[in-house]
């Protein structure tokens, strides 16, 4: 049975009060109704609702005002604007004011109490993330379908041992903001403990072991002087290793050493150094394939293996994009200092259906695009076609969003065509490839995992 809602209508009409009224008491609902704007806004300091509906057309000030000086007064309660003389510029300035739907009348009773019913949902929604949000301290992790819940309920009760972890994930799926709030949630993380992180595909193979492992000076041509690796840097925290799956076979078999026995012995070093490190780990590789392959070692394997993480990607929990693109909208517009922009309904459908190859990177990087094209202050189905071409045109298939043909995929192509003739034209040196497309060597490596690009297989070709 749906929630019972405490409603107040606003309305100058008493006939319009009096057939909404009975409608929503009909349906098990808490009805208050007023006849102006002004008596509306005394009603409001005094009580509160689950759900505020309001005509615009009013004498003395009307709905638009109204909800304006409800916004200014600090009342969160969503509010619903109504009209009998709608039109695109009045709803486009109800939602710019912060309405959440405007309906036109009449109104028929399945459009109320549905109206009505998606409100709830979407508070009741709200406050479970903003609740979660609390509670997963300073990570932002931001979703709302069950499959999320249940990783994040895994990933709180793991947080609290010892025990390494393994997330599984690809590429742009938030692994290492699931690291970041195992190590928070950890007694290591809540007593002050470091958080250390190296992305193994993104150091060259030659300077893995000083990273990891740090060195004495003059132990290797350049080594002016001590450097203390990432290990020792993690001790009495935890140390994140990205893209375990592309650490060489020789530096596999040093690290589980470390593993075994909790020491690490810098480069040139004369004694082990003892360290207290939990260790998580992170790939968007199958490991198992690896190990079967022999490119990654079995006992490694089952040292860092104890725990899995498998994060979904984008396309397989839908229900999260629209938590996501408000997310990242706030967050965007914040940080330039614009005004808040909205995302109409049928643009967050639309971009729903899209397959997101590159998954909340991605989204996060299309979101930005789209409020740069905004004329004002919503993004809706127009603005995605004037910013996304290809995606935008329903002819294209918006289930085939990010297959061959559509912008996106062209980009893709381009992209990973520049970086091969690169990479070519450098004799497969990485920094120097990097250098010339105008990269950080890790935004290359990021960006070639990104496009299916393998560069330790070129390397060997």
């Amino acid at each position: 049975m749906p929630q019972a809602a405490r409603l107040l209508i606003i309305d100058d009409d008493a006939n319009t009060l009096a057939s909404l009224s009975r409608a929503f008491r009909l349906a098990g609902h808490e009805v208050t109704v007023c006849d102006s704007a002004v008596r509306a806004l005394e009603i409001l300091k005094k009580e509160e609702f689950d759900l505020i509906f309001s005509d615009v057309v009013m004498p003395n000030k009307d709905g638009l005002a109204l909800l304006a000086d409800i916004k200014a007064a600090g009342v969160e309660t969503p509010v619903v604007m109504m009209s009998g003389q709608a039109h695109i510029e009045m709803a486009i300035k109800a939602t710019r004011l912060g309405a959440i739907d405007f309906l036109e009348k009449p109104i028929s009773t399945d459009k109320l109490l549905l109206t009505v019913q998606n409100a709830m949902k979407l508070s009741r929604l709200e406050e479970e993330n903003a609740t979660l949000r609390q509670r997963l301290g300073g990570a932002e992790i931001i979703f709302r379908g069950e499959s999320m819940r249940k990783l994040i309920a895994q990933v709180e009760r793991v947080a609290a041992s010892e025990s390494r972890v393994c997330i599984l994930g690809e590429t742009g799926t938030g692994k290492e903001l699931i690291a970041r709030t195992l190590h928070e949630k950890s007694p290591r993380g809540r007593s002050g403990g470091p958080f250390i992180t190296l992305n193994c595909a993104a150091v060259p193979a030659e300077l893995i072991e000083s990273e990891l492992f740090g060195h004495e000076k003059g132990s290797f041509t350049g080594a002016g002087a001590r450097h203390i690796g990432k290990v020792e840097q993690a001790n009495g925290g935890t140390l994140f290793l990205d893209e375990i799956g592309d650490m060489p076979l020789n530096m596999q078999a040093k690290l589980l050493r470390v593993l075994e026995q909790s020491e690490v012995e810098r480069i040139g070093g004369d004694k082990p150094v003892k360290v207290s490190v939990r260790v998580i780990v992170a790939t968007h590789r199958n490991l198992e394939e690896q190990v079967r392959a022999g490119t990654f070692r079995q006992d490694l394997f089952h040292r860092i293996y104890v725990f899995p993480v498998a994060l979904p990607p984008l396309r397989e929990r839908r229900e999260d994009i629209p938590p996501l693109i408000e997310h990242f909208a706030a967050q965007i517009t914040q940080q330039n200092g614009w005004k808040p922009i909205t995302f109409t309904a049928d643009a967050v459908t639309q971009l729903q259906s899209f397959e997101w190859r590159g998954n909340i990177r991605e989204l996060r990087n299309v979101v930005e695009r789209l409020l740069l094209f905004s004329e004002d202050d919503t993004v809706n189905a127009d603005t995605i076609t004037k910013a996304l071409p290809a995606v935008g045109d329903p002819s294209v298939g918006s289930s085939n969003a990010a297959g061959s043909g559509n912008l996106s995929s062209r980009v893709e192509q381009f992209e990973r065509e520049q970086i091969l003739a690169e990479i070519k034209r450098q004799n497969h040196h990485i920094t120097n490839t990097a250098k010339a497309l105008g990269l950080e060597r890790s935004h290359l490596y990021k960006k070639c995992q990104q496009l299916g690009i393998d560069l330790a297989e070129r390397r060997k070709n």
